[in-house]
This record gives C-alpha cells, sequence and structure tokens, in this order.
C-alpha cells in the first residue's frame, strides 16, 4: 500500500478511460443511494439535467424512500426502481452510475460494489472512513476502469478554479501556510435511550461494517457522524471540504508530521467525537516547508477575514472557508464559491470573485465523454485530502504527534496509531484487501 494507491500515472489514467456513450443525447440513467439530505441534494441536480434519469432509489429507511419516490414521480412523472439493498440495485445492468449519499462507513465498500458491478460512482466526502479504505478505493477505481467523483463541490467553483491559478501565478506571494475553519454551531445531542428499532427501518443493513450496537436515536440519522463507528466528527462531515481546499490549492500531498489536539467542551452528553480541534500538518515540497492548520469549533466564536459575514449569510453563527497566507498578502476562501485577496501591510483589497458550478454536471459530462480527465474531483485527489482528515483524528485519538511517510502515508514508529488506520469489519461488510 505505497504511493502508487494516490497518484494516477498517466498510463493508469488510460486504464480507467471508460467506453463514450452514443452521442450526447443517450439517456444516462443514475441510481441514488441514501436519499435523506445529501441524498435529497443529489436527486435535486440530476432532475435538472437533460438526458439524465433517476432510475432507481435506494434507502434502509423505507419512510424516507417512499417519500423521494412520490416526490421524483411527481417531479418528473417516472417513479424510479425502489430498493433498500445496494447489492440487488447493482444487479440492474441498465444502470450506468450510483450516487452514493450514505453515512461515511458505507461510502468505500459501496462505491467498490458499485465498481465490480460496473457502474461509474459519485461518492459522498470523505470516501472513506480510514486510511485503508482510502487506498482501496482507488485501487478499485483503477482496476475496473470507470470513473469515480469525489464529492467535494468547491472543484467544480470557477471562482476556486480561478483561485488556485493565481496562488499558483503568485498573486499573494510565496505562500507558505494555509488554514482551514470549521466553525459551525452545533447544539448538545443529549442522551439517547436504547430503543426498538423504527418500523421500516433495516437496521441490520444500516449498521453495515460497523459493530453490532443497539438502536438510539443518537446513532441514527445525522447523529452518526459524532460516533466513531459510523462517522469521523465534524472534520469528516463538514471540515473535509476545508482541508481539501487547503490541500488543493497549496498543491501539497501527504504530510511529513501531523499533530492534533483538542476535545468534547460544554456539553454532557453521547458525542464521543471532538467538538473542538486544531490539527497540524507539515509537508515536504520540493525540500521546502509548508505548513498547514485546520480548525473545528462548535460555539460562539469570531469570524475571521471576512468569511461568514457576505450578505444572505446568517451573520453571527458559521465560519466556514480558508485563509491561505503569503509574502505579499493574503487569500480569503468563503465557503466553496468565493475568494478575495488582501495585499501588502494594510491589508489593501485585490482581486476577488464569486462563483458556482455544479459538481454532479461535471461527472455526467465526464461520464458521457468517458473521459476521466474532465473530472473536477478525482478519487484519486479525494482519497489523499481524507487521508489528511484521517491521520488528525488518529493523532488526537491517541494524544501524540504522527511521523508519517510522505510517499506511502504510512504512520511511521506508532503500532498503536498505525492500528487505527483500518477497522474490524463485519461481516458480510467487508472492504477486501484485495480489490
Amino acid at each position: 500500500m505505497n504511493r502508487r494507491y494516490f497518484l494516477m500515472s498517466a498510463a493508469a489514467g488510460a486504464a480507467v478511460r471508460a467506453t463514450a456513450l452514443g452521442s450526447p443525447n443517450d439517456t444516462i440513467r443514475v441510481a441514488v443511494v441514501g436519499l435523506r439530505g445529501q441524498g435529497n441534494g443529489h436527486i435535486r441536480a440530476y432532475q435538472r439535467m437533460p438526458n439524465v434519469e433517476i432510475a432507481a432509489l435506494v434507502d434502509i429507511d423505507e419512510s424516507i424512500l417512499d417519500r423521494r419516490l412520490a416526490e421524483v414521480e411527481k417531479a418528473t412523472g417516472k417513479k424510479p426502481a425502489r430498493y433498500v439493498d445496494i447489492r440487488q440495485m447493482l444487479e440492474d445492468k441498465t444502470i450506468d452510475c450510483v450516487s452514493i449519499a450514505t453515512p461515511n462507513h458505507h461510502h468505500t465498500l459501496q462505491a467498490i460494489w458499485s465498481l465490480q458491478a460496473g457502474k461509474h460512482v459519485y461518492v459522498e466526502k470523505p470516501c472513506s472512513h480510514n486510511v485503508f479504505e482510502s487506498r482501496q478505493i482507488v485501487a478499485a477505481a483503477r482496476k475496473y476502469g470507470k470513473l469515480v467523483q469525489h464529492g467535494v463541490q468547491a472543484h467544480s467553483s470557477p471562482a476556486l478554479q480561478e483561485a488556485k491559478k493565481m496562488l499558483e501565478e503568485g498573486v499573494i506571494g510565496d505562500v507558505y501556510m494555509t488554514r482551514g475553519l470549521c466553525f459551525k454551531w452545533r447544539d448538545t445531542i443529549g442522551r439517547a435511550p436504547v430503543e426498538p428499532v423504527p418500523a421500516g427501518v433495516h437496521y441490520d443493513l444500516w449498521l453495515g461494517p460497523a459493530p453490532k450496537r443497539e438502536f438510539t436515536r443518537n446513532r441514527f440519522h445525522y447523529n452518526w457522524h459524532w460516533f466513531w463507528d459510523y462517522g469521523n466528527g465534524d472534520f469528516g462531515n463538514q471540515g473535509i471540504h476545508e482541508v481539501d481546499i487547503c490541500r488543493w490549492l497549496l498543491g501539497v500531498k501527504l504530510p511529513t508530521r501531523v499533530s492534533a489536539m483538542g476535545g468534547h467542551f460544554m456539553f454532557d452528553d453521547d458525542q464521543e467525537t471532538p467538538n473542538v480541534l486544531v490539527a497540524t500538518y507539515e509537508f515536504d515540497v520540493g525540500g521546502k516547508k509548508k505548513f498547514m492548520t485546520f480548525e473545528v469549533r462548535h460555539w460562539i466564536t469570531n469570524h475571521e477575514a471576512g468569511i461568514g459575514e457576505r450578505p444572505g449569510g446568517d451573520g453571527g453563527g458559521n465560519t466556514v472557508g480558508n485563509i491561505f497566507y503569503g509574502s505579499k498578502g493574503y487569500m480569503a476562501i468563503d465557503g466553496y464559491d468565493t475568494y478575495k485577496v488582501f495585499l501588502g501591510r494594510k491589508a489593501e483589497p485585490g482581486p476577488e470573485k464569486r462563483a458556482g458550478g455544479s459538481h454532479h454536471a461535471n461527472f455526467i459530462e465526464a461520464v458521457r465523454a468517458g473521459k476521466p480527465e474532465m473530472l473536477n474531483g478525482p478519487i484519486d485527489e479525494g482519497a489523499i485530502s481524507c487521508t489528511l482528515m484521517h491521520l488528525a483524528n488518529i493523532s488526537y485519538r491517541v494524544g501524540r504527534s504522527l511521523k508519517v511517510d510522505p510517499e506511502s502515508g504510512d504512520i511511521i514508529g506508532d503500532a498503536e496509531a498505525s492500528a487505527l488506520m483500518t477497522r474490524n469489519y463485519r461481516a458480510p461488510f467487508v472492504v477486501p484487501a484485495k480489490v
């Protein structure tokens, strides 16, 4: 498990080139898996596209599944096929693409199953629940020759694409450091008692690779983010976007050192993951050090660099974005679609732009053309960003800094930390060691 799992050569790119559809008017049939918040967003995105059909919907909660089926039928005049188990849907050879918006602990396995069934894949962030899965999803994409898009919408923003180009051209000089900010008000989840599984919920399918646990509301819809069995804390929820943007625009891959500290503050509740976290990364770029930090704050805090203050924002709560520091100024990224440059010691306003794009449309365009190089969020890049997130969470959990091999991503000289690079899988929901 080394660098080849992350970085696709030109030859590997050719190997994953898919056969293009016959014409731009050919209908692409998509199945959406996981239908609550993000999954509903997937449905709306595909509904807006010409010659794209939502052919199937999959969810383990039949109440949500039936609600979405009715909504799609009302909007399009066609009722998609209905499934509670993704494996049954994958037997349909007429489906071209699978769009995955399930909890984190399902992403890699469901993507690999879909690739093995001959489908192209759009998989939500983070594409993996641990470092091992980051490697396996890339290996599977290469082996099965299908396109895999990672759900990091910022990569399809013309504004952020321009921001990257400007940083490379030296708009703020020598960029030595970047910060990712994830300041979102998150109230306590309280304590939820064990209770019977709700009617229509296929709980064993929901648990999937995770250990068998009694059902509680806090371990189910959305709050699963705050348990290590299923989620990765706010780092793997909102924060993965910011770490990905930091790494992408800074132009770095894997770090040499990672350190994270934090904790679960203020609330006495069921949450396992930290609600305050500060992670730091060092990178060696041609013998030159680059530095990156990432922060989670869950409650009252200040805005920074104007992030979160734009018209239409909530004005007092969330600060979600990035700051890049250079020898001539700094650049602030607000959300997924806005950048502003400030120059000199007086922080004089420089270039700025706000422009969003459709990440799902980019995926469909690349599938239609059969060209993986068209993907704005290729899985090999997404897997690296997810690995950075996982390494910091490991550092937090073991309580010490980690030395990392920047070629392989392996943790050096720490067996306890290295053990957290994978998990024990509950059969038959096992991410294969050999895809």
